[in-house]
């Protein structure tokens, strides 16, 4: 099974100082069609104006990852972590039995424009914990890189979760192929561009749902930048 969910079918908020799409239910947006699928619980695609951002706010067990696409996410939180998110990073933090953290655009002049993630743990109550590192254009050119994982396998962030996430970078000719276990779920998040997914073509901000299916094949790329989640059931 296979399902395009589209950019403009997404959750819309438009707070002044952040716009953000909601691929799932999340705040005042809520669709019980649309609760997460799998173990993958939010995708929110997040604009934070210049000199804005969240105020420090709390999180309990939860995997948090922060994929930056534009600027820089000005990180501050609980454990004593102060970081900067630029493009090319993936963060992750571990909510665990609680902590609480701020994100900032300090920039004067500029946008961060940045995905939200949220998978679920298998473990819940662990100590809170944090890891960001950079995966270089190269790593991601013409392929799927594994940028996250429950083992940390090839330099991905450790998740505490049964989910993997890779993230590519496709044009022209560049195609990649993922092998799945059709007893689980994965989860197409097309960030920019056009790329065609298991032969149906996706534009930036669209979605495949798929369940039961033996791979992802991506092909055809235009400029575009992709994420593929491997899910529990």
């Amino acid at each position: 099974m296979i399902h395009i969910r589209r950019s403009d079918a997404r959750g819309q908020a438009d707070h002044g100082w952040l716009k953000s799409q909601h691929s799932f239910s999340f705040a005042e947006y809520f669709d019980p069609q649309w609760m997460g699928w799998g173990n993958l619980r939010v995708i929110n695609e997040d604009r934070i104006a210049p000199g804005t951002g969240f105020g420090t706010h709390g999180h309990r067990d939860m995997e948090i990852i922060s994929y930056v696409l534009q600027g820089n996410l000005a990180h501050k939180d609980s454990m004593g972590n102060v970081k900067g998110i630029p493009p090319g990073d993936v963060q992750r933090m571990s909510a665990g039995s609680g902590v609480m953290h701020s994100e900032f655009n300090h920039a004067p002049n500029s946008e961060t424009h940045f995905l939200q993630i949220w998978i679920e743990p298998n473990v819940r109550g662990i100590p809170p914990s944090y890891e960001q590192k950079g995966f270089a254009e190269a790593e991601k050119r013409g392929r799927l890189r594994l940028v996250a994982s429950p083992n940390g396998a090839d330099g991905s962030v450790t998740i505490h979760a049964d989910a993997a996430l890779y993230a590519g970078l496709f044009d022209g000719a560049e195609r990649a192929e993922l092998t799945l276990d059709p007893a689980r779920k994965a989860y197409v998040h097309l960030v920019r561009g056009e790329l065609s997914v298991n032969g149906q073509r996706l534009k930036g901000g669209d979605a495949a749902v798929m369940a039961g299916e033996p791979k992802v094949e991506l092909a055809d790329g235009a400029d575009a930048e992709v994420l593929v989640f491997d899910l529990a059931a």
